[in-house]
């Protein structure tokens, strides 16, 4: 699984603590609507210290907000590494191979290959989608960039973005059983890292990180479960009836029902460094993705009571 095999070192920092067999912990930052850096200065403000790398969105739910090469710049220079996301809803393979090469150029080193949500959830439904590729053939794109030098075309490059390449897994969706070989195909198209949905069925994830152990998937690839706290019973409840491919348990939403009043917050954070806990001792596991969505202030509070810190220094 080393990716010096493959002839090539990314210098990312969270390939060297994944590599090293340290459990990972990355966090996730959302650009803002507007051009103001100072706001993405201010997240990133909570996260120093406590990830090993930021995700940052691109474009998320299809809204519009500042692109995720240029925060992720703003990041790099608040001494954070930045984890790039690339949809594949809004550029074609020319402008995709591009942003690589120039995200590269400014020293960012991981990137995450989506597919992107479709335009009509967002605040221009009537825009057309691109989907040039999808996320398979996107994640294939930046490893033949990487590895064999060349662009999709089959041009040569003078000097190959050596990317972490990282995907997203849902194991919840529908049909169940055919998650483990959605995993097992990106893992052949050149994916090294994967960062999976929210995770709340934790008898279903169980189950699918028992498959993809079973099939020696978690010995070619580095899975960091997704966690996200729960801010209120609203948010739970919205997540299990309006968020496409969620699965929130009822005793989920029981638990936090039960919560004093005013602790709620609280009892969703507990709930989450609970999971954390467990993701710790499970096989083939390999870290936590922590989405705490516009609540970035509270992942110190988290990382201190998930017991993840302070974070290795690997060089």
């Amino acid at each position: 699984m080393s990716t010096e095999q493959n002839g090539y070192k990314s210098g990312s920092n969270l390939e060297k603590i994944l590599k090293a067999g340290h459990f990972a912990f990355t966090g996730e930052l959302g650009p803002p609507r507007g051009s103001n850096a100072a706001e993405v200065r201010e997240k990133a403000a909570h996260l120093k210290g406590m990830v090993d790398a930021v995700n940052i969105t691109d474009n998320q739910t299809a809204m519009v907000r500042m692109s995720s090469w240029a925060a992720s710049l703003i990041i790099l220079d608040e001494g954070l590494e930045p984890n790039y996301q690339m949809v594949c809803r809004d550029r074609n393979r020319l402008a995709m191979q591009g942003d690589v090469l120039g995200a590269y150029a400014h020293g960012i080193k991981n990137m995450l290959c989506l597919s992107g949500d479709h335009c009509k959830f967002g605040d221009h439904p009537m825009a057309k989608g691109v989907f040039d590729v999808d996320s398979m053939q996107l994640i294939n794109m930046v490893k033949t960039m990487r590895d064999e030098g060349k662009f999709q075309g089959g041009a040569e490059i003078e000097d190959p973005p050596k990317m972490f390449i990282g995907a997203a897994a849902n194991p919840f969706a529908d049909p169940f059983e055919w998650r483990v070989h959605r995993l097992a195909k990106k893992i052949n198209a050149g994916v090294d890292f994967i960062q999976t949905q929210c995770i709340y069925n934790m008898d279903k994830f169980r189950e699918w990180v028992k498959q993809a152990n079973d099939m020696g998937l978690t010995e070619k690839v580095y899975i960091l479960a997704g966690v996200t706290p729960m801010k209120s019973v609203g948010m739970a409840r919205y997540m299990a009836n309006k968020v496409p491919g969620m699965d929130v348990p009822e005793e989920v939403i029981k638990r936090l029902q039960g919560a004093e009043k005013g602790k709620v917050a609280a009892e969703g954070i507990k709930m989450a460094c609970e999971q954390i806990e467990e993701f710790k001792e499970m096989k083939g596991v390999a870290g936590v993705h922590l989405m705490a969505i516009e609540w970035e202030h509270k992942v110190p509070e988290i990382a201190e009571q998930a017991k993840v810190l302070p974070r290795p220094s690997v060089e």
